[in-house]
């Protein structure tokens, strides 16, 4: 074989390796070092539940999940700082309603493009919100609240644990819906919330099942309904709000893993099974029974079509509404 000819058989088979390399998918060498998992403050719902999948996905895949911290903004410098990292895998964003739903319709411009800047990798639970008031209020069932609501519009008040968060917008739809006026309380953080419920500084106020029962069980809170379609196993003496005079009313939060647009369809696959089997493994379910919710696991896109439907309903809710906050 001649020096040109011998060149050219090199080169050819130098081309077909390259081509192979490239054609090995991007998940059969990852992941190869730690992950990086984006969350709420410390302390947080966001937090506690990026903390618990870390360490047991971490076991999984023999790396490192490291939680970063970033509230700021209703959560959207987390967003930002996820959908501009490498679509590699190795950058993701505990989402939520907030941030993936609610955020893009009340900022003027969040920093991101909630539908095409992510790739939906798993929902990562779901679970209603508890209405509840003083013990010593006076409103004992919802449609006493209702009607008190509309015997004087615009007297009482609520609360919230920040404007524009899930729980602000799952009154908004409750007034709307129950035709009545009341005035928004907005409080920095659940912790703020709490204690001005329980002072009577709010007539009424909505929160996750996890920060209300403790009060309720301790005779401190008087709980006259759950937002979901049906009643909490938690608390089953207590009706929905649908069921108290709203028909239609629904109001479920949730949470989600997600990653920077564009990474590869098989890291996305793995880490959605993967997710999946720790939140509906027995120590899973008993784990989301006990933060009040429920794994709600789903595939990528079931989750892309989900995000999309309740992309549109809040943004009809912060229209009607005329929220803004920045």
């Amino acid at each position: 074989m001649n020096s040109r000819r011998r060149s050219l058989v090199i080169l050819a088979g130098l081309t077909a390796l390259a081509r192979g390399a490239r054609s090995q998918p991007a998940s059969s060498t990852w992941p190869s070092r730690p992950l990086h998992l984006v969350a709420g403050g410390v302390g947080s719902v966001t937090d506690v539940r990026a903390r618990w999948l870390g360490e047991r996905l971490g076991a999984v895949f023999g790396q490192p999940i490291l939680v970063e911290n970033n509230p700021a903004a209703g959560g959207n410098l987390a967003a930002q700082h996820v959908a501009r990292a490498a679509p590699d895998g190795y950058t993701l964003l505990l989402t939520h309603q907030g941030i993936a739903t609610i955020n893009p319709h009340m900022y003027a411009n969040p920093g991101f493009d909630s539908l095409n800047d992510f790739a939906p990798v798993a929902r990562f639970g779901i679970g209603m919100l508890l209405l509840a008031v003083p013990v010593a209020s006076p409103i004992q069932s919802l449609p006493d609240l209702i009607a008190r609501a509309k015997a004087k519009p615009g007297t009482l008040n609520f609360g919230s644990n920040g404007n524009g968060l899930p729980p602000h917008l799952a009154n908004e739809l409750f007034k709307r819906m129950a035709g009545i006026e009341a005035v928004h309380v907005p409080y920095k953080g659940g912790g703020e919330l709490m204690t001005g419920l329980l002072g009577e500084q709010v007539d009424w106020a909505m929160d996750g099942l996890t920060t209300m029962l403790p009060q309720v069980r301790g005779g401190k809170l008087r709980a006259l309904a759950v937002t979901g379609s049906q009643r909490a196993p938690q608390l089953p003496e207590v009706p929905t709000i649908a069921e108290s005079g709203v028909p239609g009313y629904e109001f479920i939060g949730w949470a989600g893993i997600a990653a920077p647009a564009r990474t590869p369809a098989a890291i996305v696959e793995r880490l959605n099974q993967e997710i999946n089997r720790i939140a509906t493994s027995e120590e899973g379910r008993r784990w989301f029974f006990n933060l009040g919710s429920d794994p709600g696991a789903v595939t990528p896109a079931e989750f892309a079509t989900f995000i999309r439907t309740e992309y549109a309903k809040w943004g009809q809710v912060v229209r009607e509404a005329g929220l803004k906050a920045g």
